[in-house]
């Protein structure tokens, strides 16, 4: 499996317990959707490793609690502690209209209603109260929240993103 084929899912955050327990820290909007997991793919040395899920319990804030197979002590858990997992994007339901996946659009060009060309998507930066699209023009950071209407378009045939951004903000940033 190629990283190219997966999205970034979270992160093995701290140890639970000692019997190889781990807490998966799920970084995506929806952590519920995830709870039914057979398998995931941790980065170790930059190769995705296949681990099956014995049991998946989910937690607060994002936070799951993990026993997977072959991970039955406290030193065996220690090694992927702080590790990347990622899960094959064939996995997730296609999107359509204005909705998308925060990793689907990294690498998209950005046009502005006003402005035009605002630059290439870096990533979303998925704050709870105010997340933000992160823009690269020229070396420049753009930032631009993503509130009920910014998002016009979602061309993913051409890899754009249309935006509306609020007035003045891209003058804030561009001149």
């Amino acid at each position: 499996m190629n990283k190219a084929d997966c999205f970034h899912l979270g992160h093995i955050a701290k140890l639970h317990g000692f019997k190889g327990g781990v807490s998966l820290f799920l970084d995506v909007t929806n952590p519920e959707d995830y709870t039914e997991l057979g398998a995931i793919f941790i980065d170790i040395n930059n190769h995705l490793t296949p681990f099956f899920v014995e049991s998946l319990s989910l937690k607060n804030n994002g936070f799951a609690t993990v026993k997977l197979d072959g991970v039955n002590d406290e030193n065996t858990a220690k090694k992927i502690l702080r590790l990347k997992v990622y899960l094959p994007a064939e996995i997730l339901p296609e999107l359509s209209g204005v909705n998308f996946y925060d990793h689907e659009i990294v690498g998209f060009k950005v046009i502005d209603e006003d402005h035009g060309d605002v630059g290439i998507v870096q990533q979303v930066i998925d704050l709870k109260v105010n997340p933000l699209l992160q823009i690269d023009k020229d070396g420049k950071e753009v930032l631009v929240p993503l509130i009920e209407g910014v998002i016009k378009k979602v061309d993913r045939t051409k890899k754009e993103l249309h935006i509306l951004a609020p007035g003045g903000l891209i003058e804030l940033y561009l001149g």
